[in-house]
């Protein structure tokens, strides 16, 4: 059972909030002096607080004991914006110009997909069913099978045709990882498919993106090979692009 906050707690976690504030401002090195100065906190209430927040790795402290730094878990509280390199945009740039398709390379951002660059003639904000699309299915089905760990309970039906069948799922996410091809016919929309495959880092093998093709559900229930292949022969492009 969770204790009950004390009337000391809420300011305390003030104080460490404004603490990371102010070394974010200030940029590495500022001292806790600087830190109880700026902030007008008691030394030993900051001492007590930049301690806590070094243990638990929102800060560090560097080698020389001079001051402090942002760390490692203070990034996840505003990540970073993505940015695709131009040597990748030009690789999807002749993807497109070699299909009739829309093209859209996505990053897999831990358990989320975030558009790198999306399709300019199919874009998800003029065309939400797209991104749903893309997240709901194809792509989707390429982190599931990457990670191969289903979350508990009941599974979402994101679509009418989403499967839920836990049976069913965990041998469509097999059939994913022994292609490495992710297929969706129709399941969001009666007359749009999509093709996925992983991009990877060159050497280890991680997935760094997916690389997806949305076009008509019956071309893509059957697709041809050399559809397939050019598909994978620009993931293999953009894989050692984005690692």
């Amino acid at each position: 059972m969770t204790s009950p906050i004390s009337g000391r707690q809420p300011q305390a976690v003030r104080s460490a909030l404004r603490i990371l504030e102010e070394v974010a401002a200030a940029g590495v090195g500022i001292t806790a002096k600087e830190i109880s100065t700026s902030l007008r906190i008691p030394p030993a209430t900051t001492y007590r607080l930049l301690n806590l927040l070094v243990a638990e790795e929102y800060l560090v402290r560097l080698p020389d004991l001079g001051g402090f730094a942002l760390g490692r878990r203070s990034a996840n509280l505003a990540p970073a914006p993505l940015t695709t390199p131009t040597a990748a945009r030009a690789v999807m740039h002749r993807l497109r110009e070699r299909v009739r398709w829309g093209a859209h390379l996505v990053a897999f951002d831990r358990h989320r997909l975030r558009f790198l660059d999306a399709d300019p003639d199919h874009p998800p904000s003029d065309a939400d069913e797209i991104s749903r699309h893309l997240h709901a299915t194809g792509l989707g089905r390429l982190l599931l099978a990457e990670h191969d760990d289903l979350p508990d309970g009941p599974l979402t039906r994101l679509t009418p045709r989403t499967v839920v069948d836990r049976d069913e799922l965990k041998e469509a996410l097999a059939e994913v990882r022994r292609t490495d091809l992710a297929r969706q016919c129709g399941e969001f929309h009666a007359a749009l498919g999509c093709l996925a495959v992983p991009v990877r880092a060159p050497g280890d093998r991680r997935l760094v993106a997916g690389l997806a093709l949305t076009g008509p559900a019956d071309r893509v229930a059957a697709p041809n090979t050399e559809l397939i292949d050019l598909l994978r022969d620009h993931a293999t492009e953009l894989g050692p692009l984005l690692a």
